[in-house]
């Protein structure tokens, strides 16, 4: 398997299919770059290389007892930028991931960046603050840590049978391979990775981020997201960065790059090709 080996000598994972304009993908909390298959395949068979790594901690990355923060992040994925000599390069950021492309876009994408796309991302900042009233409570993390910590798996399985896919609503159309397959790719992952990972996707502010951000940026969100609400992320995240278009899904939610691939690869495809 491909490995590349970041500056504190940690191995990260990465798949690299196809040849042609390069789409690399960045996946959420606390998933792995599998969680891209839906987007990865399609774009791969209509000529575009897609690249997409592992986070440290996560999937099949090292297992590190260290760096699990937003800067350690960014700089994971320049280090596999660097490594493939990628120039030109369509960053997508899921959930997590979307934090991951803003710091790495602001701090390390000069000069190799064409575009990004946010999806239902974190962004600016998802913990409620003085200056973020609107944000939700310190409390709601704090139960996700010691979730993690004492009943991971189970833990894992509700948030997947549930509010991630919108799979609690009245009338969903639940997949049991969908939910095992959540299932499958967080408990891959380090224990202390997740844990510790809560405050980085949770409580890193990306407000000079976004600003930074100096590229057409697509944000897409649903508006029946239970995980990341869209009122307190991507509405503000599109007021921050100078060249972004927001477009809101109704009843669509924080999983639906799987759940709803096709009208998320449509409008991916129709955004790398404007």
């Amino acid at each position: 398997m491909p490995f590349v080996t970041a500056g504190d000598g940690t191995e990260i994972f990465y798949k690299d299919w196809g040849t042609g304009l390069p789409v690399m993908f960045h996946h959420g909390w606390p998933l792995s770059s599998d969680d891209w298959d839906a987007q990865m395949l399609f774009l791969v068979r209509r000529g575009y290389r897609v690249i997409a790594h592992d986070r440290r901690g996560h999937g099949r990355s090292a297992q590190v007892g260290h760096g699990h923060d937003m800067d350690h992040y960014a700089a994971d994925a320049a280090v596999v930028v660097a490594h493939l000599g990628l120039r030109d390069v369509v960053h997508v950021g899921h959930s997590t991931g979307g934090g991951e492309v803003a710091r790495y876009v602001a701090r390390h994408g000069a000069g190799r960046v064409a575009k990004a796309v946010l999806v239902g991302a974190v962004p600016p900042l998802m913990v409620q603050t003085e200056s973020n009233p609107a944000g939700l409570p310190i409390e709601v993390f704090d139960g996700f840590r010691e979730a993690v910590a004492t009943h991971r798996s189970q833990f894992y399985l509700d948030l997947a049978s549930g509010p991630f896919y919108g799979f609690n609503r009245p009338g969903a159309d639940v997949s049991q391979g969908v939910i095992q397959n959540w299932w499958r790719q967080a408990m891959t992952g380090s224990a202390q990775a997740h844990h510790e990972g809560i405050a980085a996707f949770s409580e890193t502010d990306f407000t000079d981020d976004l600003r930074a951000m100096d590229v057409p940026t697509l944000i897409m969100h649903g508006d029946d997201d239970q995980i990341v609400p869209i009122a307190n992320s991507s509405e503000k995240a599109a007021t921050l960065i100078a060249d972004a278009r927001l477009k809101v899904y109704p009843g669509l939610s924080h999983g639906m790059c799987t759940v709803n691939a096709d009208t998320v690869n449509a409008d991916l495809l129709d955004f790398i090709e404007s």
